[in-house]
């Protein structure tokens, strides 16, 4: 009996769209995670990882939609592989299963390497362009992602017990960028308690 195909999909921002990957495809299930490449929450992976059986086959657009980083990727990989499922990457058009031979297990490790490498030039291109424009002045730092009226909107709701997770699908930003606003706010209405006001004293 053949095993279900099963997509999994990983875009790094809530307002990101995932049409471009795993494009005609037939999947019988695809798992969709919203989170950035260093993201350790990344809920769908894990019901993906608990819902494959044997004899079924995972489908990733490329190894870094899977992965953090290289030890991430052979764990996952040995994972899926360990339960008798194959692990299939398209754009580096490698297929990964139980039987894996001595050359597999190279290819994975060698092509783990190259996408860490290829992120760490993206990263080091981004610093030197950031730079760049710093001596030129044209450098105006990350736009705001929310206005002071989103933001008062935001914190009011968190207050009256709405979600942080719908509250950053509302938005359509990360809920890292929730939480970085919800600690500024915190910081800017901070009263101080008595054991600070007798230090200050």
């Amino acid at each position: 009996m053949t095993g279900q195909v099963v997509g999994y999909v990983r875009v790094s921002t809530l307002d990101q769209k995932t049409d471009r990957q795993l494009v005609d495809i037939p999947l019988q299930r695809t798992f969709t995670d919203h989170a950035s490449g260093k993201d350790t929450d990344r809920p769908a992976l894990a019901q993906m990882v608990a819902h494959v059986r044997e004899g079924d086959t995972v489908v990733v657009h490329s190894m870094d939609r899977l992965a953090r980083n290289l030890e991430d990727l052979r764990r996952l990989v040995r994972e899926l592989t360990g339960k008798g499922v194959q692990v299939q990457f398209l754009k580096e058009s490698l297929t990964f299963t139980a039987e894996a031979s001595p050359l597999s297990q190279l290819l994975l490790n060698v092509m783990g390497s190259f996408a860490e490498f290829e992120r760490a030039l993206i990263r080091e291109r981004q610093r030197e362009g950031i730079t760049f424009a710093k001596t030129r002045g044209v450098y105006t730092g990350r736009r705001r992602s929310l206005n002071a009226e989103q933001v008062r909107e935001l914190v009011r709701s968190v207050r009256e017990g709405a979600k942080k997770v719908a509250m950053a699908r509302k938005f359509g930003v990360s809920r890292e960028t929730v939480h970085r606003y919800l600690r500024a706010a915190q910081a800017s209405t901070h009263v101080p308690d008595k054991q600070e006001e007798e230090k200050t004293a």
